[in-house]
């Protein structure tokens, strides 16, 4: 039994992990200006809810065709230096749009633009992440992942609560494609700070070929039957979350006349329910076991989103108003958003829970040398299907309609859980010891 002189120290005094802790809450925050910011500086050019569709796979689509590939390079490169490079490049794409438009260029060059710099930020997020995820369990002790992933969705799900009402707040203060110069901040100051973790990378030169080591990854996530019941239930959410969320905004301003103030309000209190899923996560998987944990927190992430199917503008009765606010207009919150609140409080603490087991439960099972490979596998099939979902919804909005399509990818989302009730994971107690 493990004594308490052998207990490792608290995160709090690990000085690497702090260092990848600020770097990751710095680029959180500033994610929430571009995230609002983007899609209201579409509207500025189109009111096509195709085009919308495209600018979210512009940002997705290079999960599918280069994660695999990347989760290689990663595993033959040092980590650190990977990340501060993709910040900075994210920095100096996403600096491109309020640079358009400073010098009166953003009409003229349009959605073009946009899609160029959803996709060069979308590829640099795929070389972040994957070695995001894989420096991880190199930083600290085995035993220390779950405290790990913890800290890092405090950052997450602080930036996702309090970052919508700083950004709905700034993007209709001030013309939204300005607002998006925050973000490229963020990512400039988050790659400083990055490149300040000192940490000893034991590379292992690979005399392998990378088409041996692309497959050697994706057969971790493929073969084990934890692994890939996780991949199929994340990437069924994820495509049917797309559906919704790639036309939701269009929806909220179109049909339920909200403004950007008024959506980043909505966010901030159902994103409250993180904190509500970060408290309780370690504890629900010591009472329940990691893996009942898991598919109870997918049930409760897609009951969540029920009420996005509910809103409609028949339920667009004022409950609270308030006029002249000066920069801002008028602020008005009806029952739809009443409900929406609700729901995406709901969904918060359903999708923290997830993410905070089934990550550590992935980091844990894996070998430390092949983490890159096994993220960016389970990135191209999780992250993959979003494009698909985004597109999917795009078109279904047009033939059907804006809330009609939404409806559909709420009740497809439902049934995502069931790839994990139908696995081992139903039967995980506490986390196994890693594979071989």
């Amino acid at each position: 039994m493990e004594t308490e002189t052998e207990r490792r120290p608290s995160l709090w005094h690990h000085p690497n992990f702090l260092k990848l802790w600020t770097s990751d809450t710095i680029s959180q925050f500033g994610t929430q200006f571009s995230g609002y910011a983007i899609p209201f500086t579409a509207l500025l050019l189109t009111k096509d809810p195709l085009a919308f569709s495209i600018l979210n796979v512009s940002a997705f689509i290079g999960f599918p065709l280069f994660a695999l590939f990347i989760g290689v390079y990663v595993d033959r490169h040092r980590r650190q230096r990977i990340m501060t490079l993709a910040n900075v490049g994210r920095g100096i794409f996403l600096g491109l749009i309020p640079l358009a438009a400073l010098t009166g260029t953003l009409v003229r060059a349009g959605m073009p633009l946009l899609y160029l710099v959803s996709f060069m930020v979308g590829l640099l997020t795929v070389f972040f992440d994957v070695s995001y995820q894989a420096i991880l369990p190199s930083l600290v002790d085995r035993s220390q992942l779950v405290e790990g992933n913890s800290k890092l969705e405090w950052s997450r799900s602080g930036a996702q609560v309090v970052g919508p009402g700083m950004a709905g707040i700034v993007v209709q203060a001030v013309f939204p494609p300005l607002a998006i110069a925050i973000d490229a901040t963020a990512y400039m100051a988050s790659a400083s700070v990055i490149s300040r973790i000192r940490q000893d990378e034991v590379i292992k030169p690979s005399t392998a070929s990378v088409w041996h080591d692309l497959k050697e990854g994706l057969a971790v996530v493929l073969k084990d039957k934890r692994l890939r019941s996780i991949a199929g239930s994340t990437a069924t959410s994820n495509f049917f979350s797309n559906v919704t969320f790639a036309i939701l905004i269009l929806f909220l301003v179109q049909q339920l006349g909200y403004t950007v103030l008024v959506i980043g309000t909505i966010f901030f209190i159902g994103g409250l329910g993180a904190f509500v899923g970060i408290a309780v996560s370690s504890r629900l998987a010591r009472i329940l076991g990691v893996g009942p944990v898991i598919i109870a927190a997918m049930v409760v992430g897609g009951l969540g989103t029920i009420p996005f199917a509910l809103a409609n503008p028949g339920l667009s009765t004022p409950i609270f108003s308030a006029t002249g606010i000066p920069l801002l207009g008028t602020f008005r919150l009806d029952y739809n958003a009443l409900i929406l609140m609700i729901g995406g409080f709901v969904t918060s603490i359903g999708v923290v829970v997830y993410n905070i087991n089934q990550v550590s439960l992935r980091q844990a099972i894996v070998p430390k040398n092949i983490q890159g490979r096994m993220n960016a596998s389970m990135r191209w099939i999780v992250w993959g299907t979003i494009p698909a979902g985004a597109i999917t919804g795009g078109v279904l909005a047009e033939v059907f309609g804006l809330r009609e399509a939404i409806v559909i990818g709420v009740i497809g989302g439902l049934f995502s859980f069931l790839w994990v009730f139908l696995s081992p994971v139903r039967s995980l107690k506490d986390v196994p010891e890693p594979m071989e």
